[in-house]
């Protein structure tokens, strides 16, 4: 907890550090560290009445409860405001007073969770399940230390400086590399691997438990301590002195690291001079900027999702180094200080980090690692596990190697005998192979109008968005349509008797409003890992395919699962989850062989959404099969009646394999699935199996070249010119990302309609 504990302190002493993003795994105690911090902020003195905290000593000009005279203040303890994960706008920045505005017909505003943060601290636990416009909003406000509402005819600006903490468990999702580097610092937190270390935690929980009053009186001196050390840290901070040289040396630091914009370099001055006033120096050393650099710049390195948060400290140490001693001696070597001079002195608690930084190791990783094994997968051509799995014959690392000679039309099954169901482990025939670089990939989204979770992918009905129109409310009001409102009641005032300036107003009166915006998804890949993949060395090409996609996935805030079929099964790979980067990981170490039961996929995934539908149904799918669609089945001595492919089959031969993938395809259609084929087939005979199997889901087929955003034909401008045509070569409940028409209407333009999930008119 010494990088946790940290960051909190230094936020405590300089709130103008920007706040502190705290990343770990479950359990560990993040939301307890944070709650314990307000008991340690010294106490603030507000002017009495002010429902925006101003300071007596320098109240805010243009505070709405203003102007304050002047008179002396009243002190309250420092608050410490949380703001849940389902929080509101409204409730988030504050709006107009619908009661006063109604009742006394005054346009009066009502102060959000902003307001009463000011001076304070604002947690947010779970910050990366918050909604994006939410999350906007909070770190505009933090960043320029006001907020501004403009809505509902308000016009109010109040000054709203606070502590900001969020925390997070990187396994839920990530938040995206812009919201990141509005976090002033963060820290990795993971529970400790020593047993001593683990005892003494659970030691102390059980006493708590026992005696929460004793327990708070045993460390009441220590935190008293604590509480004036903060106090004499924020009193010596405006005495610190950050030098040219040390300026150069931030500098040198955010420009070897290839950090975007200026915001980094700002954020490591301010941390290292509130280290040095946390010291009790008045001079920024070469241990404060280092330090400073492992907290401000880690999550700063992030570009995508993929790469896991973390910092190259050989690299740190030869640009400090080379920055450090040409022109003067350091007056501060960052060597053999007593461990009281350190960034956090306290009992000795950092590990030995007070001017080396190596206590940041616990969750902490060099460039490249991922903290928690969850965040971003090896890029490595190898196998998943033992040393030669991953050679393809020839030492090809990519495994795409395959005995010459092999029969085109059984391009993708291994011999005889040699048929396992995929379990997700190494073994004979499995191999693993690298993904190639993603690309920017087209839109592709569900059709018709939802209302699921806030996001960035298809049409829906949300709370957040541009109005488009009002209507009765639906159980609780949540967001009230003024003008509707009072068009709705005004013709009644007269025969209510009104007689003062308020409006009277019914219940059945109330209109909440309508808006538009966009959802996100459940995108549930069905990935072929079959040997027809592997032989004709695409699995790399669908691998990075599938990256892009997912990336599209993780800027659009979907959900998104993987399931993958080879062998005689199908298998559920990642559950759908939040996490992108945890099914990046799962799909690099993806090994491929056997033979293709793309009807065991195709039933796999319509299980799968058909869990997920009982879990969420307002979120709607998006089915998303990368084949090429050359299925195979097992090989049946007694199944020649049924060989349905008009080339004279005999009896003893295998059944059409494709026989089984129309029936599954025929049920994912009739649900009303949103589905898209890739087709990965290549080369100069194609089948074109993968199109055959987007007829019968009713979808469409998209090649790996018209996946990619800069191809030549838009992919929906596609769909819809094909729609336009008359509809009698498709007819039944066509799905996925094209309009389906009404069944007895085929032919006609005026009674086209879309279906969403479940099969019912949009």
């Amino acid at each position: 907890m010494d990088d946790l504990r940290l960051g909190l302190l230094l936020n405590a002493v300089s709130p103008a550090v920007g706040g502190v993003l705290v990343r770990g795994e479950k359990g560990t105690a993040k939301s307890t560290a944070v709650r314990a911090l307000s008991a340690l902020l010294p106490p603030v003195a507000v002017v009495p009445g002010c429902r925006f905290s101003c300071d007596p000593q320098a109240p805010d000009g243009a505070c709405p409860d203003g102007p304050h005279p002047a008179a002396p203040g009243t002190e309250r303890p420092a608050r410490m405001v949380e703001l849940p994960v389902g929080a509101s706008e409204d409730r988030l920045a504050g709006a107009l007073d619908i009661e006063r505005a109604l009742s006394e017909g005054k346009k009066a505003f009502e102060p959000g969770l902003l307001a009463e943060a000011h001076r304070g601290v604002l947690y947010v636990d779970e910050v990366n399940l918050l909604h994006d416009h939410l999350v906007d909003l909070l770190l505009d406000a933090a960043a320029m230390g006001a907020s501004y509402v403009e809505r509902e005819g308000v016009s109010v600006r109040h000054a709203s400086r606070f502590l900001l903490v969020g925390t997070m468990n990187p396994e839920e999702g990530e938040l995206r590399p812009q919201l990141l580097d509005r976090f002033g610092l963060t820290v990795e937190v993971s529970a400790s691997r020593e047993p001593e270390l683990r005892v003494e935690v659970v030691r102390r929980r059980l006493a708590h438990d026992d005696d929460p009053a004793g327990f708070a009186a045993r460390w009441a001196a220590e935190e008293s301590a604590l509480r004036a050390r903060i106090a004499a840290a924020r009193a010596l901070l405006p005495s610190v002195v950050l030098d040219d040289r040390s300026l150069r040396r931030i500098a040198a630091v955010c420009a070897a690291f290839e950090v975007d914009g200026m915001r980094a370099d700002i954020v490591m001055a301010r941390t290292a001079t509130a280290l040095a006033a946390w010291a009790g120096r008045t001079d920024v050393r070469e241990e404060d900027v280092r330090q400073a650099a492992l907290l401000a710049l880690p999550h700063r390195r992030r570009r995508n999702p993929f790469d896991a948060p973390g910092l190259d400290e050989e690299k740190l140490d030869r640009t400090l180094e080379e920055f450090g001693g040409d022109d003067e001696p350091d007056p501060g070597p960052g060597g053999p200080d007593d461990p009281g001079d350190g960034p956090d002195g306290s009992g000795g608690g950092d590990g030995g980090d007070g001017g080396n930084g190596d206590g940041t190791d616990d969750g902490r990783t060099d460039d490249g690692g991922a903290p928690g094994g969850d965040t971003a997968p090896e890029r490595s051509p190898g196998g998943p596990d033992d040393g030669g799995a991953a050679e393809s014959p020839g030492g090809r690392p990519d495994g795409a190697g395959e005995p010459a000679g092999e029969p085109s039309a059984t391009a993708g099954d291994e011999p005889a005998g040699e048929d396992r169901p995929f379990t997700g482990g190494d073994g004979p025939g499995q191999r693993a192979v690298g993904a190639a670089d993603p690309f920017r990939t087209r839109v592709l989204s569900v059709p018709g109008l939802g209302e699921g979770a806030a996001g960035r992918r298809s049409r829906a009905r949300t709370r957040h968005g541009r109005t488009t129109g009002a209507r009765r409310p639906r159980g609780a009001l949540t967001k009230l349509h003024l003008a509707a409102t009072v068009r709705a009641a005004a013709p009644y005032q007269r025969a209510r008797g009104r007689a003062g300036s308020g409006l009277l107003v019914h219940r059945d009166d109330l209109r909440e409003a309508v808006r538009e915006g966009r959802e996100g998804n459940l995108v549930l890949f069905l990935v072929d890992a079959s040997g027809s993949m592997a032989a004709r060395r695409r699995m790399s090409a669908v691998k990075g395919a599938v990256l892009s996609l997912l990336l599209d996935a993780y800027q659009r805030r979907d959900k998104v699962g993987l399931v993958t079929f080879r062998g005689t099964g199908a298998e559920l790979v990642l559950p759908p989850t939040s996490s992108v980067d945890a099914a990046a990981a799962r799909l690099e170490s993806l090994p491929t062989g056997g033979r293709t039961p793309l009807a065991a996929g195709l039933l796999r995934a319509r299980e799968v959404l058909r869990v997920e539908r009982l879990r969420d149904a307002s979120r709607r799918p998006l089915l998303v099969v990368v084949t090429d669609g050359r299925a195979t089945a097992a090989r049946s001595a007694g199944a020649g009646g049924r060989g349905g492919t008009g080339d004279g089959a005999r009896a003893g031969r295998a059944a059409d394999p494709f026989t089984p993938v129309a029936r599954a395809a025929h049920l994912l259609a009739a649900e009303g699935t949103a589905s898209v084929v890739v087709d990965c087939e290549s080369g100069p005979v194609r089948l074109g199996l993968a199109g055959e199997l987007a007829r019968r889901l009713g979808a469409e087929a998209v090649t790996l070249e018209e996946l990619r955003a800069d191809s030549v034909a838009g992919l929906v401008r596609g769909v819809r010119g094909t729609r336009r045509a008359p509809s009698a070569q498709r007819t039944g409940r066509g799905s996925g990302p094209v309009a389906a028409t009404r069944p007895g209407t085929a032919g006609t333009t005026g009674t086209t309609e879309t279906t969403n999930t479940t099969g019912r008119a949009a």
